[in-house]
């Protein structure tokens, strides 16, 4: 299995486990799905915390 890392769009920081982050994309018109990380990291784009309030 391959491992995503995801990355902030703002900064280019990569995001670690369990930490807080921000996930701007349009709501689904799928229902259904289970690989929630796959599906965030192919239609999301992250934004750190620190770069969210900025």
């Amino acid at each position: 299995m391959f491992s995503l890392k995801p990355k902030c769009t703002v900064c280019k920081r990569e995001i670690k486990e369990d930490e807080w982050v921000y996930i701007k994309m349009r709501y689904p018109k799928r229902k259904g799905f289970t690989e929630i990380k796959a599906y965030l990291n192919n239609e999301g784009q992250f934004i750190c915390e620190n770069c969210f309030g900025n």
